[in-house]
């Protein structure tokens, strides 16, 4: 596919997706999301990890407002099954850690979007807004499922019927998000965490991701047997052998993700 609201780069075994509508707050159309769809999906059979960012002063403001025609002749329902739900599941599923690199504003479904990474990294100045209620809706694309779980329900209820911004040290601190960085050492911090994963165990990482998004919604045995199988496959890759060899030899470990 040729992207025209991304852009794509794969450098190092990190896989880069831009939004690149700078002018419009890099704002979601059926477009983008098609393109996102499919670059996650390319990401995930190249990559060892993935680092999702906006270009120009935002990194997502959410749907498009001004695509189409009339509100009233939007199916939203259909929207969110057939356009955002193929993004939100990608994020979930591909099989390397995505990292939301927040350079600036995240409202609406943008928000729900970095909320759906795996690791989120904001600027200072970036912020985090549930504006749906703004406009008469309810928080979607993910966000009713990820907001509660990552910092409870009453900040989640307060987030969603307030609509007020969440900037990013206050959302380090509520736990929505791993780690913010001045605005001036952003791009090198978050390159640096790309590059730390893509130097990494990508097959335990695959490992953690997949047992970590289970457990929200199994029981403790379901949980304890999903670890051990996962565990027993990670027993045998090559990156174990060569990290319990690099520990006994006191030296970094080299992994191949293999």
């Amino acid at each position: 596919m040729q992207y025209d609201t991304i852009l794509y780069d794969l450098a190092g075994g990190i896989a880069t997706i831009t939004l690149n509508r700078p002018d419009k707050m890099n704002a979601l159309t059926p477009q983008m999301r098609a393109e996102l769809a499919e670059a996650l999906k390319k990401a995930g059979t190249t990559a060892r990890v993935i680092v999702l960012t906006g270009a120009g002063a935002a990194f997502c403001s959410g749907q498009d407002l001004g695509e189409g025609s009339t509100a009233a002749a939007v199916d939203l329902e259909r929207v969110l099954r057939d356009e955002y739900e193929p993004v939100i599941r990608a994020i979930a599923t591909v099989p390397v850690p995505v990292i939301a690199a927040v350079n600036g504003p995240a409202a609406g479904a943008g928000a729900s979007l970095a909320l759906a990474a795996d690791v989120v990294i904001a600027t200072r100045s970036a912020y985090f807004l549930q504006a749906f209620t703004r406009i008469g809706l309810i928080p979607d694309a993910g966000g009713t499922w990820a907001l509660p779980r990552q910092v409870g329900l009453p900040r989640a209820l307060g987030a969603a019927l307030f609509a007020e911004k969440i900037e990013a040290e206050q959302a380090a601190d509520w736990g929505m998000i791993w780690e913010v960085f001045d605005d001036d050492t952003f791009e090198a911090g978050w390159r640096a965490r790309a590059e730390q994963l893509a130097a990494g165990p990508t097959q335990a990482y695959r490992a953690v991701k997949t047992a970590m998004r289970a457990s929200l919604e199994n029981d403790l045995d379901t949980q304890l047997s999903l670890e051990a199988k996962l565990q027993g496959k990670c027993g045998q890759t090559r990156d174990f052998k060569e990290g319990v060899l690099a520990f006994r030899e006191k030296r970094k470990a080299l992994f191949e993700g293999r």
